[in-house]
């Protein structure tokens, strides 16, 4: 437990920096979509600090988790229509995108790996981190997946807001889905 409150911890800290710099950036470049993924991350980060501070309050971590998770989902919603209606994506040269394939994939699979050692655990803990850290893997995807597609030729342009349209939209289905199972934990 103490390994994945030290991880959860490292996580914390770096969505506070990677959300300092969505923001601050989403200024400077006047980008709604780094603005409103800065403060996706800012939220979760709220939320990894509420889990930390409430430590032996177990029902109160997950109805609170639980539901700015699905206030997550809605506000994604918002970067969902964004990217249809006015933001297609940010086009990076090979390498930045390359690093961030590695970092939106290194998300996904330490998240994988939370859910198996997680799965059969009844600690309020452990299934909040791992629901956290899935909510936060699958906008890392989305925000690959954007960059990706306005990065490298192939696709038209209506293809590339469809793209982003279906993938923001199982993304915000998804994060909704892992608040409402935190909601229905019976622990």
């Amino acid at each position: 437990m103490d390994r994945a409150r030290k991880l959860a911890l490292v996580s914390l800290l770096f969505d506070m920096v990677y959300s300092a710099y969505h923001i601050i950036f989403g200024i400077t470049t006047s980008s709604w979509w780094f603005f409103t993924i800065g403060i996706y991350y800012a939220i979760l980060s709220i939320v990894r600090f509420v889990l930390f501070r409430h430590k032996g309050e177990k029902r109160f971590v997950l109805r609170f988790t639980g539901i700015m998770l699905m206030v997550l989902s809605v506000s994604l919603v918002g970067t969902v229509i964004l990217a249809f209606v006015k933001d297609r994506g940010t086009e990076f040269h090979l390498i930045i995108m390359l690093a961030i394939a590695v970092y939106a994939f290194t998300k996904i699979t330490l998240a994988t790996i939370k859910w198996i050692k997680a799965r059969k655990s009844k600690s309020a803990e452990l299934i909040t981190l791992r629901n956290i850290s899935f909510a936060d893997a699958f906008v890392s995807i989305f925000s690959l997946q954007r960059s990706m597609l306005v990065s490298f030729e192939g696709m038209t342009e209506i293809e590339i807001r469809i793209m982003n349209v279906a993938t923001g939209s199982a993304v915000c289905v998804i994060v909704f889905l892992l608040g409402l199972n935190l909601l229905q934990q019976k622990i």
